[in-house]
């Protein structure tokens, strides 16, 4: 498996602050940390916190309709560029190979430019690709498109949990909660809105699919503002912190290697199998219910329901997690509904889809609860995005045979009961791998221990 970057982060980059820090300590939503900036800018104004608010909303809504939009589409995508079961299952593995394999760059593209230059280039990359893929005539072309725009996700994933340590220290919990609740509702609206817009747009996926650019070309503007904080962001990546973990620190330990953490590995296990089954959902639950007898336009708005569960409880969970000492039981109960899920998917598919997409909805929740734990395992900025690194990318490429292999499976055995309980079993290991990561210490903690 792959480690983590190992090239040094530099501290000393200096950044101009809104608030000065004072002796107090915040709660509000989060655990008590002490007081500490809450945001930084180039002139060091209010305007600045406003726009990194609304930049993050608008990044976070870009964040999936490329994924989900395909899923509602994917039969009449795999019939107009003629593509096998297989070849579909190929398609909906690209997101996490992507997202593994661009994640790992992140750390470093931020180091010299700044996270949010790096940001604003994945949203540009986002619309390229968005605007690109539906008017090409070969499913390389396609994959292609979609892996460019895949790549602009994927830096602005590794990020996103940076930015939020280092701007908003002391409200790891709320700030994550809102950007996985705007990425939850555009994950939602795609999968509710494509079939219509399709529909309303003359019928043709390829409009439908390429109307996403134009909520991707929105998010770059705040990011275009952003970007030019390069000083700033280039410390947000590396600069003394803050968070629920513990004091500040200006730098982790030393020869810290995540490689040796177990934190580390459980967080990336954890953060794989609850990506496994968000892309096996995204990309094959539509199907799952035509295949039952569902109509495309209702099979599309059934994964919606499952992902809008996610807009307010991205938004508690988060909160929630950041005022236990441990994650563990919140891991287990995503987990149970999961489960209750999926077995109701083998037995009634149609007759119960309402309550099963709900229960999935759930327990796909599981994503914002692996971002705040991402920034709650280190105690400094450093830590946090050599964490983030290394548990989004390596957790990636965990997730990457799983749609692969359920493609696989439909296409063999011709019908949903195999894959079904595949996608079961993977939440076995991701509850326990979430238990483990739930566990109150920090990735620094256990290289001292180590020590």
């Amino acid at each position: 498996m792959h480690d983590e970057p190992q090239s040094q982060i530099p501290t000393e980059t200096p950044t101009r602050i809104l608030n000065r820090p004072t002796t107090s300590t915040t709660t509000s939503g989060d655990s008590p940390v002490p007081a500490v900036p809450a945001a930084a800018g180039p002139a060091g104004t209010v305007w600045f916190t406003r726009l990194l608010v609304v930049g993050l909303v608008l990044a976070a809504l870009n964040l999936r309709p490329a994924i989900t939009s395909l899923g509602a589409l994917l039969e009449e995508v795999r019939d107009g560029l003629h593509m096998s079961g297989t070849v579909a299952g190929v398609l909906t593995s690209v997101p996490p190979l992507c997202f593994a394999v661009f994640g790992f760059t992140a750390p470093r593209l931020a180091r010299r430019y700044g996270p949010g230059a790096i940001v604003c280039a994945g949203m540009v990359a986002i619309t390229a690709g968005l605007l690109i893929r539906p008017f090409v005539s070969g499913t390389a072309a396609f994959l292609a498109a979609s892996a460019f725009a895949l790549m602009g996700i994927a830096v602005s994933n590794v990020l996103m949990p940076v930015i939020v340590k280092r701007y908003f220290p002391g409200r790891v919990g709320t700030m994550t909660g809102l950007y996985s609740m705007a990425l939850a509702l555009g994950t939602a609206v795609a999968a509710a809105a494509t079939v219509p817009m399709t529909e309303a747009l003359g019928g043709g996926w390829r409009t439908g699919l390429g109307v996403w650019a134009v909520l991707a070309a929105v998010a770059v503007l705040p990011w275009l503002g952003l970007a030019r904080d390069r000083g700033a962001a280039s410390h947000a990546v590396a600069g003394p912190t803050a968070g629920p973990a513990g004091p500040a620190t200006a730098a982790p330990v030393p020869g810290l290697r995540l490689g040796r953490s177990r934190t580390a590995w459980a967080l990336a296990c954890f953060f794989g199998l609850q990506a496994t089954g968000a892309y096996i959902t995204m990309g094959w639950m539509p199907q799952v219910f035509r295949d039952a007898g569902v109509p495309a336009g209702t099979a599309g708005l059934l994964l919606a329901v499952t992902m809008v569960m996610g807009v307010p409880l991205a938004f508690v969970i988060p909160g929630l997690a950041a005022r236990m000492r441990n994650q563990g039981p919140i891991v287990v109960g995503l987990g149970v509904c999961g489960l209750t899920a999926y077995s109701g998917l083998y037995f009634a598919p149609a007759e119960g889809a309402w309550v099963w997409v709900v229960l999935l909805g759930i327990s796909n929740c599981s994503f914002p609860l692996a971002l705040t734990m991402i920034g709650m395992r280190s105690r400094s900025g450093a830590g946090v995005v050599r964490l983030s690194a290394f548990a989004q990318s390596t957790g990636y490429l965990i997730s990457i045979p799983g749609p692969l292999l359920v493609g696989v499976l439909y296409q063999h055995t011709g019908g949903w009961g195999l894959p079904i309980a595949l996608m079961a079993g993977f939440l076995v290991p991701q509850m326990v791998a979430g238990v483990i990561a739930g566990r109150d210490r920090t990735i620094e903690d256990e290289a001292r221990m180590r020590d």
